[in-house]
Protein backbone atom coordinates (compact mmCIF):
# COMPACT_ATOMS: atom_id res chain seq x y z
CA UNK A 1 0.00 0.00 0.00
CA UNK A 2 3.06 2.18 -0.80
CA UNK A 3 1.87 5.24 -3.03
CA UNK A 4 5.25 6.25 -5.22
CA UNK A 5 5.60 9.76 -5.54
CA UNK A 6 5.93 11.38 -8.79
CA UNK A 7 8.72 14.00 -9.49
CA UNK A 8 6.79 17.15 -10.84
CA UNK A 9 9.06 18.67 -12.79
CA UNK A 10 9.39 22.53 -12.11
CA UNK A 11 11.22 25.70 -12.86
CA UNK A 12 11.84 28.51 -10.15
CA UNK A 13 13.71 31.80 -10.18
CA UNK A 14 14.39 33.65 -6.93
CA UNK A 15 15.63 37.37 -6.40
CA UNK A 16 17.24 37.67 -2.75
CA UNK A 17 16.99 40.99 -0.85
CA UNK A 18 14.74 43.14 -2.91
CA UNK A 19 14.83 46.66 -2.08
CA UNK A 20 10.94 46.53 -1.57
CA UNK A 21 8.89 45.58 1.45
CA UNK A 22 6.93 42.07 0.61
CA UNK A 23 4.05 43.08 1.19
CA UNK A 24 3.74 45.62 -1.64
CA UNK A 25 4.98 42.37 -3.61
CA UNK A 26 2.23 40.40 -2.61
CA UNK A 27 -0.66 42.84 -4.11
CA UNK A 28 0.46 41.99 -7.60
CA UNK A 29 2.11 37.97 -6.91
CA UNK A 30 -1.61 37.14 -5.39
CA UNK A 31 -3.16 38.34 -8.91
CA UNK A 32 -0.37 35.83 -11.06
CA UNK A 33 -0.78 33.05 -9.17
CA UNK A 34 -2.17 29.66 -10.70
CA UNK A 35 -2.23 31.96 -14.57
CA UNK A 36 -0.81 30.55 -17.53
CA UNK A 37 2.82 32.11 -17.70
CA UNK A 38 1.86 34.82 -20.81
CA UNK A 39 -1.14 35.63 -18.70
CA UNK A 40 0.94 36.55 -15.54
CA UNK A 41 3.67 38.24 -17.73
CA UNK A 42 1.02 40.42 -18.88
CA UNK A 43 -0.88 41.21 -15.59
CA UNK A 44 2.95 41.87 -13.97
CA UNK A 45 3.53 44.32 -16.87
CA UNK A 46 0.68 46.63 -16.85
CA UNK A 47 -0.12 46.44 -13.03
CA UNK A 48 0.57 49.97 -11.75
CA UNK A 49 2.36 48.53 -9.26
CA UNK A 50 6.35 49.15 -7.66
CA UNK A 51 6.80 45.62 -7.47
CA UNK A 52 5.91 45.05 -11.43
CA UNK A 53 9.23 45.45 -12.95
CA UNK A 54 11.05 43.35 -10.66
CA UNK A 55 8.40 40.57 -11.22
CA UNK A 56 8.70 40.68 -15.23
CA UNK A 57 12.05 40.44 -14.82
CA UNK A 58 11.76 37.14 -12.39
CA UNK A 59 9.00 35.31 -14.27
CA UNK A 60 10.97 36.07 -17.46
CA UNK A 61 14.33 34.43 -15.46
CA UNK A 62 11.70 31.32 -14.45
CA UNK A 63 10.55 30.93 -18.16
CA UNK A 64 14.13 30.98 -19.34
CA UNK A 65 14.99 28.19 -17.16
CA UNK A 66 11.91 26.02 -17.57
CA UNK A 67 13.32 26.10 -21.24
CA UNK A 68 16.71 25.87 -21.53
CA UNK A 69 17.37 24.20 -18.02
CA UNK A 70 14.35 21.53 -18.07
CA UNK A 71 13.50 21.64 -21.77
CA UNK A 72 9.60 22.67 -21.00
CA UNK A 73 7.52 23.86 -23.36
CA UNK A 74 6.28 27.49 -22.60
CA UNK A 75 2.41 26.60 -24.22
CA UNK A 76 1.96 24.32 -21.28
CA UNK A 77 3.60 26.47 -18.16
CA UNK A 78 1.75 28.40 -15.71
CA UNK A 79 2.46 30.06 -11.95
CA UNK A 80 2.25 27.37 -9.70
CA UNK A 81 3.80 29.14 -6.84
CA UNK A 82 4.66 32.52 -5.70
CA UNK A 83 5.31 33.96 -2.82
CA UNK A 84 7.77 37.15 -1.38
CA UNK A 85 9.00 36.53 2.24
CA UNK A 86 10.29 38.71 4.41
CA UNK A 87 14.25 39.42 4.20
CA UNK A 88 16.44 41.55 6.74
CA UNK A 89 15.52 45.36 7.90
CA UNK A 90 18.34 47.63 6.79
CA UNK A 91 17.60 50.18 10.11
CA UNK A 92 18.88 53.96 9.61
CA UNK A 93 18.04 56.75 12.00
CA UNK A 94 16.65 60.37 11.48
CA UNK A 95 17.45 63.30 13.53
CA UNK A 96 14.07 64.38 14.69
CA UNK A 97 12.75 67.08 17.29
CA UNK A 98 14.59 67.85 20.02
CA UNK A 99 17.60 66.28 19.81
CA UNK A 100 15.99 63.20 19.85
CA UNK A 101 15.74 60.58 16.69
CA UNK A 102 13.33 58.71 14.20
CA UNK A 103 14.27 55.33 13.22
CA UNK A 104 13.75 54.48 9.54
CA UNK A 105 13.21 50.73 8.20
CA UNK A 106 13.62 49.59 4.84
CA UNK A 107 12.36 46.43 4.42
CA UNK A 108 14.01 43.65 1.99
CA UNK A 109 11.89 40.75 0.73
CA UNK A 110 12.67 37.23 -0.82
CA UNK A 111 10.98 36.39 -3.45
CA UNK A 112 10.33 33.19 -5.77
CA UNK A 113 8.57 31.84 -8.54
CA UNK A 114 7.75 28.21 -9.11
CA UNK A 115 6.79 26.93 -12.45
CA UNK A 116 5.19 24.01 -13.36
CA UNK A 117 3.74 22.27 -17.08
CA UNK A 118 -0.03 21.41 -17.05
CA UNK A 119 -1.32 18.61 -18.30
Amino acid sequence: MEEKETKVAEARATLSYARISSRKVKIVADLMRGKKVDEALKIATFAPKASSELLVKLLNSAIANAENNHFMNRANLYVAEIYANQGPTLKRIRPAAKGSAVRIRKRTSHITIVLRESK
